[in-house]
């Protein structure tokens, strides 16, 4: 009788043990439906395609798309598209950004300007995107005292993705781009190192050292704190959050599977398994800012939710 038992119970025990992907995919669907109706996401594009929502959306819901059978994008995925892609006609910050202070006006340029040429590829994106490069290599990024995006680190991450975009790129500014990148890779946040190794403009040896980092801070149980991808600028009106955390534990997953990691890799298993465990019922994997306390109902309060939610859904879809 136990062994029928135990062979009845085995298939609820196993779904149990996974992940919901239908209820991640609502999640970040009611998010987006959110964000397209809030106002401040709509100053100037429409929406604004922000790194902690619409970023993570665009990679993670076609790997969600594929994991569910959906034959088509959803209205969000092609609403965020269309914003950037008729905003690349716009060649100047001004043009782009027609209020506020020419700082602000450059930097999301700079932002704008890559993850346009990231995301739709364009000749005329990309020509935009290497209008905006710095001498040193780089480009303008939000500097807004936010991490792990809007700091003045940030820039470094923003290369990266400027990277990608260019990946099969022979010319004269992807060549400098990439010099910038290995020449300051040391210097950055895990965050931002790992990011970097996507690009394939690391050298071998820095790429293993950063994967070494990666794996050393591992907790036992498979996952990652927000301290370990740092260092991170002090926030003294942040939340606490010294334990394992969701966001990190994530996008820790996606990098090591985008670097290369093998699927079977004991430490990928891990934190994959911790993951699957650490799903809500409604959908999302939860994570604070790690800026600033929010109003629970507010829509910024979910921002690094968001992005947890988006990150674990690409890490468990499986990266291509």
């Amino acid at each position: 009788m136990r062994c029928c038992l135990l062979t009845l119970l085995l298939p609820v025990l196993a779904c149990a043990a996974d992940w919901n992907p239908r209820a991640a995919a609502d999640y970040l669907d009611a998010r987006q439906k959110e964000w397209f109706a809030w106002a401040p996401a709509n100053a100037n594009a429409k929406p604004c395609v922000s790194c902690h929502g619409g970023l993570t959306y665009l990679l993670a819901r076609p790997a969600l798309r594929r994991v569910l059978h959906e034959s088509e994008p959803t209205p969000y995925e092609t609403g965020l598209l269309a914003s950037l892609r008729d905003r690349v006609a716009k060649p100047t910050p001004k043009d782009l950004y027609p209020t506020g202070d020419d700082a602000h006006r450059i930097q999301g340029s700079g932002v704008e300007s890559i993850l346009a040429a990231f995301f739709i590829r364009t000749p005329d994106a990309l020509s935009r995107m290497w209008s905006l490069q710095t001498p040193e290599g780089g480009f303008p990024w939000f500097s807004l005292d936010l991490e792990p995006w809007e700091q003045s680190a940030s820039a470094y991450f923003g290369a990266s993705l400027a990277a990608l975009a260019a990946r099969d790129s022979k010319t004269a500014e992807a060549a400098r781009l990439r010099d910038y990148l290995a020449f300051n890779f040391e210097f950055q946040p895990l965050h931002h190192r790992l990011m970097a190794l996507w690009s394939g403009a690391i050298p071998y040896a820095a790429r293993q050292a950063a994967l070494d980092d990666l794996w050393r801070h591992q907790t036992p149980e498979g996952a990652w704190t927000l301290d370990a991808l740092g260092p991170w600028k002090h926030q003294p009106d942040a939340p606490p959050d010294k334990g394992p955390n969701a966001f990190a534990t994530a996008f820790a997953a996606v990098s090591a599977q985008k670097a290369g990691v093998k699927p079977d890799d004991p430490r990928l298993q891990r934190a994959l398994t911790w993951l699957r465990a650490h799903q809500d019922a409604k959908g999302y994997w939860d994570a604070v800012s790690m800026n600033k306390r929010r109003p629970p109902e507010s829509i910024p309060a979910g921002f690094m939710r968001d992005a947890a939610t988006a990150w674990a859904a690409l890490a468990l879809s499986g990266v291509e």
